[in-house]
């Protein structure tokens, strides 16, 4: 079910202990291969797959387009808003889905950048509203064990506009399988504690812009290594595993 397109009265319906969904995403540059809200489009695709499998499972909210990107505005096309922005806008809407009386709440991310202003809003809203469970996933971390099964590139081959994400866009058929893509593995390393990727979580945090760690092409892994046929493979697995999560936060009470 998708809150924008119902009535008053049909969501006035819907059993308050539904989980509901807000996606958290991106408007930002992809490299020269990939839309700008590729976030945005691979955020809902999942869900759509998810909503296919059983519409009254799940209530999703309107996608939260823009989010915590500075560090790619270097690159035309970024649209950023500050992480107190972030907080506040999210916090007001889910104080709006706790008003209409549901208490079940999903931050499904699908943006790096939004991972910790994601954290700090759960543990806000969570210690402010006692009698509301929020729960935070972002979908590479959901699946991390399959999508590593899943992957054919190395340690930095998966971060930004790379295999995952490239396949995905070509799952969700906002590209097209024969695109051309950028050829070669794009990472500047910096140390062994700070390097990390999608799959590979590092030790240690050291800020960077997006220019500096992707040399300037706005890429992180490796693009020319996706597929359609991999984009089926990570959208099942991540697809699995939300499931999963929505049936688990439907049987709390």
């Amino acid at each position: 079910m998708y809150w924008e397109k119902m009535t008053s009265t049909a969501i006035e319906c819907v059993e308050r202990s539904t989980p509901v969904i807000l996606n958290l995403a991106a408007i930002e540059q992809h490299g020269p291969h990939l839309p700008a809200n590729t976030d945005v489009v691979i955020g809902a695709h999942f869900l759509s797959k998810l909503d296919k499998i059983d519409p009254k499972a799940q209530l999703i909210l309107p996608t939260v387009k823009v989010g915590c990107s500075a560090h790619h505005l270097d690159f035309i096309g970024t649209l950023s808003v500050p992480h107190r922005v972030m907080m506040e806008y999210v916090s007001s809407i889910l104080d709006s889905v706790c008003s209409a009386g549901f208490w079940n709440i999903l931050l499904f991310n699908s943006h790096g950048g939004n991972q910790a202003i994601g954290q700090v809003i759960l543990e806000d809203f969570g210690a402010a509203h006692p009698s509301c469970r929020i729960a935070l996933v972002t979908w590479w971390t959901l699946a991390r064990d399959a999508l590593a099964e899943i992957s054919k590139t190395g340690r930095f081959g998966t971060g930004h506009a790379c295999e995952f994400e490239t396949s995905l866009m070509m799952a969700a058929g906002a590209v097209t399988p024969n695109i051309n893509l950028p050829v070669g593995e794009f990472f500047v390393k910096s140390h062994a504690w700070a390097d990390g990727s999608m799959l590979h979580k590092s030790a240690g945090t050291l800020y960077r812009s997006m220019k500096s760690i992707s040399r300037g092409t706005g890429i992180v892994g490796r693009p020319d290594a996706a597929s359609v046929e991999q984009g089926h493979k990570i959208t099942e697995e991540v697809v699995r595993r939300l499931k999963t999560v929505v049936e688990d936060l439907g049987q709390i009470s």
